[in-house]
């Protein structure tokens, strides 16, 4: 990964992406193409409303799996219930008809969800990194540079 894949804020550097997936309600097989290609523009309209960006979207007859960037002000938690909301409002707005033939609750989701952070480098690639940092402490007088793992490409900042 470059520094040009990096965003910039007013205070930070960052790339933040996480994975993640909705159930729907009782895991009813309703979402269909029509469906799929509503929910697909539902969530890139609500995410650009939260400076956030849907990166990649799909999805089966019973689940949808978003792939976001994220801003680090973004309380996942609230982004995550508004995506949930705003959808389910629309989509039952939609296909009423459609989704009445499976059950008649007023939700398309599961009250769950599934997130997951995910970046360009392993978890053990980070902790390798940071283990081998050259530390004033442990390479007092030394200046070997730092063991750098494969996609980490120096100092973001």
């Amino acid at each position: 990964m470059t520094q040009s894949n990096y965003n910039k804020g007013f205070r930070s550097v960052y790339r933040l992406t996480a994975h993640i997936v909705f159930v729907t309600k009782y895991r009813k097989q309703v979402i269909n193409s029509a469906i799929l290609q509503r929910l697909q523009i539902i969530f890139e309209q609500t995410l650009e409303k939260w400076d956030c960006r849907l990166v990649e979207f799909n999805g089966e007859s019973d689940h949808v799996h978003l792939l976001i960037e994220y801003h680090p002000q973004v309380m996942l938690s609230k982004l995550i219930a508004n995506l949930k909301t705003v959808s389910s409002r629309l989509i039952r707005r939609d296909f009423l008809a459609h989704l009445q033939r499976f059950h008649h609750k007023p939700a398309l989701w599961t009250g769950s969800y599934f997130i997951s952070s995910c970046g360009g480098v392993t978890v053990e690639q980070l902790k390798h990194y940071v283990q081998h940092q050259d530390s004033p402490s442990s390479f007092a007088g030394q200046h070997s540079p730092p063991v750098n793992p494969s996609g980490l490409t120096g100092d973001p900042c």
